[in-house]
């Protein structure tokens, strides 16, 4: 358990951070367009960024691609949680139009409940997080490409001339 308190402390601040946002949004009545999402997408990228930074300065040298990958995912999933179960109770509580403005939006007759909502509003923070933590993992991974003391690169076959 001592290995997820970072991400689940940092999916908690993601997670309270677009719950803010999604409320400031609603102040304005810009939370039925849909562009604003890209918000979503931009804290939820900086969480994950901020974990996986955290992780590696936390273990140094013992930084490997599975336990950074893994501090993502856990920040990222925890996030989508409680934003999903925050989304399910503002619009079946706070706001019950919020669903049937939302739907307008799209200018079509949607027969639409709030269950197939919320599974996408989950299904597109899962798949956010995956492909935000493969993306930031590129940045933070040991290269292979650099030289040894030797020279040599790791992987790298030398063929002798005879």
């Amino acid at each position: 358990m001592k290995n997820f308190t970072l991400p689940i402390r940092f999916g908690l601040a993601i997670s309270a951070a677009l719950i803010a946002f999604f409320l400031f949004l609603a102040l304005f009545n810009l939370h039925t367009n849909p562009i604003f999402s890209l918000g979503n997408g931009l804290i939820t990228g900086f969480g994950i960024f901020e974990v996986i930074k955290y992780h590696k300065i936390q273990t140094g040298k013992s930084f490997n691609y599975t336990t950074g990958f893994v501090q993502g995912l856990v920040a990222g999933f925890v996030a989508t949680i409680i934003f999903t179960a925050f989304f399910l109770l503002y619009a079946t509580e706070l706001n019950p139009t919020f669903l049937s403005n939302l739907l307008a939006v799209f200018k079509g007759d949607y027969n639409v409940g709030i269950g197939v909502v919320c599974f996408v509003v989950a299904i597109m923070g899962f798949s956010t997080t995956v492909v935000l933590t493969l993306t930031f993992m590129q940045l933070f991974k040991d290269s292979r490409n650099t030289p040894d003391g030797n020279g040599k690169r790791d992987g790298e076959i030398h063929v002798k001339k005879v």
